[in-house]
């Protein structure tokens, strides 16, 4: 990774703030997803199912955190901190 937040700090202080992050999981996901759908979805107890079910679960739950961060809790921060 090339972006500030990434080189330099810790998980909870750069996510939610790279968007190139945001993008690969996004990615990632979509991408996870359709492979299981057109590959995978009639034999849903198979090791490649169940491993690209669990993949899919992490990305989602990844990007879903990411964008709580960035739309929720950080303009809810700076709400505040201008607030005082």
């Amino acid at each position: 990774m090339t972006c500030n937040y990434c080189e330099k700090n810790w998980f909870w202080k750069k996510i939610g703030r790279c968007k190139r992050c945001m993008d690969q999981l996004t990615v990632l996901s979509v991408v996870c997803w359709i492979i299981w759908w057109f590959g995978f979805k009639e034999n849903p107890q198979s090791i490649e199912s169940i491993a690209l079910i669990m993949a899919g679960f992490a990305f989602n739950g990844l990007l879903f955190l990411h964008l709580w961060m960035r739309f929720v809790i950080l303009p809810w921060k700076k709400r505040k901190k201008k607030g005082q």
